[in-house]
């Protein structure tokens, strides 16, 4: 590897070096910021460039270090951070015109701990507007590209992280997810990710004005895209520290404790009258195959039911920020998310007043249902998208295009309303007429334990092969 090429290690094998002394932290940092210049112009993943605060802050890293301080666990790691989180001095724009003057007062919990750790922001990624879209594109900042190719939209709504850290800008994406904006820029990327479950990570924006809602507060966790399951393994440690402003945290190790051999996994290919693409298929059984060389115990059988679970907690969500949020998107929102807003509505009838109430009440139903299922099988294997990832705009093609986009994708937002952890690593690279594009499944895990689910990704990645690989080579021909 040649000091130009540090940018392709992940964080695991640049914390081996930095810690040990063998690259300083300006000499990784300087090659990541060389990196996000050479690639960003064409994909638009972030959107404010840091590249002279993090260049400083890595030279005063590096003097701690050579008098006597202790490198901490992600020392010298480039991360970005989505526009979405509170960065001081920092606007937190969330994609929204109207917002690009709000300025952070102070850092997030998720800034904060990754700071604390050592690593350094280079810069801010892109998030569609209001962070709700599952692709990515606002007024402000323009559209972000899937370095894979134009013919994918790069996801959303953390669509900027997905695709900078896939391209080799930073070793780490900070990414969040109220029904899927972590999984779904994984599964359009090729990259690795693992939804936390509730509580596991601590959150808050100290530039709000008031508190969100209780579903906002209890789907959305803040998280990390990466390009191999080992550095989740080396990163979530450092962003689940403790926060006291965060009242809900819960303050538990990231490694649980040891399960007996083999692990049961339950395996679905259940996609609830959608149709299941036949790369998606290959996938599964490639994933499935995986997980059972590794010596996990996969059987066929469907969990609880995820449809009624998925869809009632999208329209539980949507009923809030139909009361909660309404008049914030018509007065500051762009014509496209409006019109994108009143098809959710359509394709998910908002559940208000008395009958939102009783369906947050039969939250309770659903979770224990999940738990009892999962004291016998600890995790569960599943598509994330019964289809290859959608076209850029999909979701503007009216009810058809939000159907598509988010209609199918039960699987996802069933574990935000849950609250349970979810990875979603790639298991094939398809070559489709449109060009070539990953398939990612998902790896649903028994509460409080995303430790399993990044460790049955890390037997499927080892399979299969870190996908940013191929990209790069896509990349530079």
């Amino acid at each position: 590897m040649t000091q130009t090429d540090i940018w392709r290690l992940n964080a695991t094998d640049l914390t081996a070096l930095t810690r040990n002394g063998e690259l300083s932290a300006l000499e990784v940092t300087q090659n990541a910021v060389d990196r996000m210049h050479q690639t960003n112009p064409d994909l638009n993943a972030v959107v404010e460039d840091l590249s002279t605060e993090a260049l400083e802050r890595a030279r005063e890293l590096d003097a701690a270090v050579a008098g006597g301080a202790p490198a901490g666990p992600l020392h010298g790691v480039p991360v970005t951070i989505k526009i979405n989180v509170d960065q001081k001095g920092r606007a937190t724009s969330n994609g929204v015109v109207a917002l690009k003057d709000v300025i952070a007062p102070d850092d997030a919990p998720v800034v904060r701990n990754l700071q604390n750790a050592g690593a350094i922001v280079i810069g801010r990624t892109n998030t569609p507007e209001f962070s709700f879209r599952a692709d990515t594109d606002n007024p402000l900042h323009g559209r972000t590209h899937n370095p894979w190719g134009r013919h994918i939209s790069p996801g959303g709504s953390s669509g900027g992280a997905g695709a900078g850290v896939m391209a080799g800008i930073g070793a780490l994406a900070h990414g969040n997810d109220i029904g899927g904006s972590l999984r779904f820029p994984a599964a359009a990327n090729g990259a690795v990710t693992v939804k936390p479950g509730l509580g596991r990570v601590p959150a808050w924006n100290p530039s709000q004005q008031v508190e969100r809602g209780i579903l906002a507060q209890s789907m959305s966790v803040q998280g990390l895209i990466t390009r191999s399951a080992a550095d989740l393994h080396l990163s979530m440690p450092s962003l689940i520290a403790a926060d006291p402003r965060d009242p809900f945290h819960v303050s538990i190790p990231w490694r649980g404790e040891a399960m007996d051999d083999p692990i049961k996994v339950a395996f679905t290919k259940n996609t609830f009258g959608y149709a299941l693409h036949p790369e998606v298929d290959k996938a599964l059984n490639t994933a499935r195959d995986a997980l059972v060389d590794a010596g996990y115990l996969v059987e066929e059988i469907d969990p609880p039911d995820v449809f009624e679970c998925g869809r009632s907690g999208y329209r539980a969500l949507m009923g809030e920020v139909l009361t909660l949020m309404q008049n914030d998107i018509k007065a500051a929102g762009s014509e496209t998310i409006r019109e994108i807003f009143d098809v959710y509505f359509q394709e998910f009838p908002p559940i208000v007043e008395t009958d939102l109430i009783r369906m947050l009440a039969k939250r309770t139903h659903f979770a224990r249902e999940w738990s009892l299922f999962m004291e016998d099988y600890a995790l569960v294997l599943s598509p994330f998208l019964p289809q290859p990832f959608f076209k850029p705009d999909r979701d503007t093609e009216g009810a058809e295009g939000v159907h598509e986009v988010l209609g199918c994708a039960v699987y996802s937002y069933a574990m935000n309303f849950l609250g349970l952890p979810a990875a979603c690593v790639p298991s094939r690279l398809a070559d489709l007429p449109s060009g070539p594009q990953p398939i990612n499944v998902q790896i649903a895990a028994r509460r409080w334990r995303e430790d399993m689910a990044v460790d049955a990704a890390a037997a499927i990645e080892a399979r299969v092969g870190q996908m940013c690989l191929p990209l790069w080579e896509k990349m530079d021909t």
